[in-house]
């Protein structure tokens, strides 16, 4: 593993294409480099994210939430091949749970507000919606494994969850969308 990025600027996409991880190539435009591209942003909010303050477990279950976008990335990288499986789509349900479970009941939407880390987990909850945008759309022109979708569509749910968990652990609640707001007269906008 050692040798195996030991040259990095290769030259050979200058044309357009891109290598997949079964030796093929693809257009850089493809449906499949962009979902790939948007996982691999995603990846990279997350680990923005851990830059930030926040309990010890949840930081641990995003290092693995990383892991396991760096594995999905893989799989959409090699045409046929599988390494998100049920079991991963099973551990988000399980944090959802157990995050949820002492939020308060929401009556009013939220805006993803709040705390930086609370916000930037918002950054990485419309990020993960679209790279599972990206994944649909592929499934559209290929054949792909319905578990990236579902881990995606359960990550972002999970990061909702946790913009609010983050916003408590910052001492704040949600930030509540005021539906009866009223717009500030003309002179006090200036």
């Amino acid at each position: 593993m050692g040798n195996r990025l030991s040259k990095i600027a290769t030259r050979t996409g200058d044309d357009g294409s891109t290598g997949l991880g079964d030796g093929s190539r693809t257009g850089k435009d493809s449906a499949r480099i962009a979902a790939l591209g948007e996982v691999d942003e995603l990846n990279s909010f997350v680990g923005l994210l851990l830059c930030e303050d926040m309990p010890a477990a949840l930081r641990d279950e995003l290092v693995t939430v990383q892991h396991d976008l760096f594995d999905l990335g893989g799989e959409l990288c090699i045409p046929g091949y599988q390494l998100i499986t049920d079991d991963h789509v099973a551990r988000l349900d399980g944090l959802l749970e157990k995050y949820n479970a002492d939020l308060p009941r929401l009556k009013e939407f939220i805006l993803p507000a709040g705390s930086r880390a609370a916000s930037l987990a918002h950054v990485c909850r419309t990020v993960c919606r679209r790279a599972e945008r990206s994944i649909v759309a592929l499934s559209k022109d290929e054949d792909i494994n319905a578990q990236p979708r579902q881990y995606v569509n359960r990550l972002s749910d999970l990061m909702f969850v946790l913009a609010r968990v983050l916003n408590r652990y910052a001492g704040g609640s949600d930030v509540l969308w005021q539906h009866d707001r009223k717009p500030r007269p003309k002179d006090a906008q200036e």
